[in-house]
């Protein structure tokens, strides 16, 4: 079975790491990425479609039909940010997407990256758990295949990745030493990437995906 995807967020780094690991997979017959901005790569594989605004997808509808997942990657800091701007970037939006690609494909297997340490019972004192815990809760009510929440910690990236900022670059010099010291908290982006082929093709036991999970969906 080969699989058609949607990916969202190519532009960040966990979305471009999953992008590159879909494109040299051999199950993924193609890759929608939906953009706000032109992401400049070139691919057999690969497709994009621009969307100034993920609030209104009404002219693109017909443009993202036929996929059997969607594997959602984007996403913002809460750094300087109020609980209404971010429950908005955060909850609204993939929201709205996720309601509309459910509708136009009602196979599809809608993968959610969220964070480690995400508050499911939505009452924590961390806003942005809270936040990440209502919009995982609200996507598994959605008529989907399957629903999967990821909960990754640190990430290495692929090679090639374009999107790391000179921070993100820096630290990835003290990765093997962070792996060393505490191996249960950190993952490959191809990790990542191949967890999310194998639950839309072989499915996972759990909707929520913790960082073992993550790695033990790679290697079934």
């Amino acid at each position: 079975m080969k699989i058609k995807v949607i990916i969202t967020g190519a532009t960040g780094m966990v979305g471009e790491g999953v992008l590159l690991h879909c494109l040299a997979n051999a199950d993924v017959a193609e890759v929608l990425i939906v953009n706000r901005k032109h992401y400049d790569r070139q691919h057999p594989k690969l497709k994009e479609l621009l969307v100034p605004d993920f609030m209104d997808l009404t002219k693109v509808a017909d443009q993202l039909t036929g996929y059997d997942a969607c594997f959602f990657c984007a996403g913002v800091t809460s750094v300087g940010k109020k609980e209404p701007e971010y429950t908005h970037l955060t909850y609204d939006i993939t929201l709205n997407f996720a309601e509309t690609v459910a509708k136009l494909n009602p196979n599809l297997v809608f993968t959610y990256v969220s964070g480690a340490s995400t508050n499911s019972s939505e009452q924590g004192s961390v806003m942005w758990a809270r936040v990440k815990g209502r919009t995982e809760n609200a996507l598994f009510k959605l008529p989907y295949k399957s629903a999967y929440a990821f909960r990754p910690g640190i990430m290495k990236p692929v090679d090639g990745q374009q999107s790391l900022n000179g921070v993100y670059r820096w630290f990835m010099w003290l990765y093997p030493v962070v792996n060393f010291l505490a191996p249960k908290a950190t993952l490959t982006l191809h990790e990542v990437g191949q967890a999310m082929i194998n639950c839309v093709i072989k499915g996972y036991p759990k909707p929520v995906l913790e960082i073992e999970d993550i790695r033990a969906a790679a290697k079934a």
